[in-house]
C-alpha cells in the first residue's frame, strides 16, 4: 500500500490502475470536447479533457480521493491536513467528508473567495496564511503538530500522483493516436501522473508542460537540470504559483519532452477564447496549454493533442478580461 514514505519513483502503472478503481465511485470520467474553429486556429486536432467537469471542479480531486481513501482507519483516525492556494484544498476536503474525517487546510490570504467557499462548503476547516511558499508551509507544520492529521500533500505525494494518472489513462482509452498531450504545470502533480501514465501506456506520445512566463520557475528547472523555487510569483493563473518537489522533478526530468511558457495577455486571452468557443467555464491556469499551442504551431500543427483542463473554480465576479 502507497504511504507518505513511498516516492515517486516507486511508482508503477499497477498503482495507477488501483487507484482508478478505489476512486472510481467518487469521481467522473470526464468528457473529451473538440472544436472545428479551434483545430483550425491551431492547425492541430485538440481533444479537451474537461476537468473542469470533475467533482469538486477539478482534476485534483482525483489525487485527494486516492489518498485519503487508501488510509488506514488508524491514519486516518485524526484526519487529513494540507496547504493548497484551492483546488487540492477543497478536493481533498471533498473526500475526506465522503469518508467522513476532518481536514484541516492552509490557505494563502489572497486565494480566489469561490475556492475558499468551497472548501468550506465540503467541511474544510481553513487557517489563512501569507502568499508565500514560506509562510504556506510554516503555518501548516503548527496545524499539523496541532492537530496530528496525516499530511497529504498538493503534488508532492506518491498517492495523489497515482491518482491524477488516471485522467490520462481515462483520455487515452477514448481518444486513441494521440501524438502529444499539454497539460499546465506548478507543482507537477498533473504532469507527474500523465507521464507515469503514458511512459508505460503509450510511450511514443509526447508530453508538454505549460507554464506562465511569470512564474516559469519549472520551464528555468528543466533547462538547468535541477529544481529552481520562485517563493511568492505573481500570475492570473493562480493554480500554477508553487514550485517542483523531488517527487514530480523525477518525473518531469525524465519524461516531459518540453516546458513551453505564455505570457499573461496570451493566457487571458486563450481563455476567454476557450469560454467564447467550447462553451465551458474554465480557470485561468487551464488556458495556458491553449496558449503555448496558439504560440507555438510549429510544435504542434498537424498533430492530435491532449489537452487537460484541468478545473472550473472561478470568481466570476474578477474574470481577468474585466477590468476595474
Amino acid at each position: 500500500m502507497l504511504d507518505i514514505t513511498t516516492t515517486g519513483q516507486d511508482l508503477t502503472i499497477d498503482d495507477v490502475r488501483a487507484a482508478h478503481a478505489r476512486i472510481k465511485p467518487y469521481i467522473h470520467n470526464t468528457p473529451v470536447l473538440t472544436s472545428t474553429y479551434l483545430n483550425g486556429v491551431t492547425g492541430a486536432e485538440l481533444f479537451f479533457k474537461c476537468e473542469n467537469f470533475q467533482k469538486a471542479g477539478a482534476f485534483k480531486v482525483r489525487g485527494a480521493s486516492n489518498a485519503v481513501f487508501g488510509l488506514s482507519d488508524e491514519q486516518a483516525k485524526n484526519g487529513v491536513a494540507t496547504h493548497s492556494s484551492g483546488n487540492h484544498a477543497l478536493s481533498l476536503s471533498y473526500a475526506a467528508g465522503r469518508r467522513g474525517i476532518p481536514c484541516h487546510v492552509v490557505m494563502p490570504r489572497t486565494a480566489p473567495q469561490a475556492k475558499k467557499d468551497a472548501v468550506k462548503g465540503y467541511g474544510g476547516i481553513i487557517t489563512e496564511c501569507e502568499p508565500s511558499t514560506t509562510s504556506r508551509e510554516t503555518v501548516f507544520a503548527e496545524v499539523q503538530a496541532a492537530t496530528g492529521a496525516e499530511f497529504v500533500h498538493p503534488y508532492n505525494d506518491a498517492r495523489v500522483i497515482a491518482g491524477q494518472g488516471t485522467c490520462s489513462l481515462e483520455l487515452i482509452e477514448e481518444i486513441s493516436d494521440l501524438d502529444c498531450v499539454v497539460a499546465p504545470i506548478g507543482g507537477g502533480g498533473m504532469i507527474s501522473g500523465t507521464c507515469l501514465t503514458l511512459s508505460n501506456l503509450a510511450p511514443h506520445v509526447k508530453i508538454y508542460a505549460a507554464e506562465p512566463d511569470q512564474a516559469d520557475d519549472a520551464a528555468r528547472s528543466f533547462r538547468a537540470g535541477h529544481i529552481i523555487a520562485d517563493d511568492a510569483p505573481v500570475t492570473v493563473a493562480d493554480g500554477l504559483k508553487v514550485p517542483l518537489k523531488e517527487n514530480t522533478w523525477h518525473f518531469v526530468s525524465q519524461f516531459v519532452e518540453d516546458v513551453l511558457t505564455a505570457s499573461e495577455q496570451e493566457i487571458i486571452d486563450a481563455m476567454k477564447l476557450t469560454w467564447q468557443r467550447l462553451k465551458i467555464v474554465m480557470e485561468p491556469s487551464c488556458a495556458v496549454p491553449l496558449a503555448v499551442i496558439l504560440k507555438n504551431p510549429d510544435v504542434f500543427a498537424g498533430k492530435r493533442v491532449g489537452v487537460i483542463v484541468t478545473g472550473g473554480n472561478v470568481d466570476l465576479d474578477k474574470l481577468p478580461w474585466i477590468k476595474g
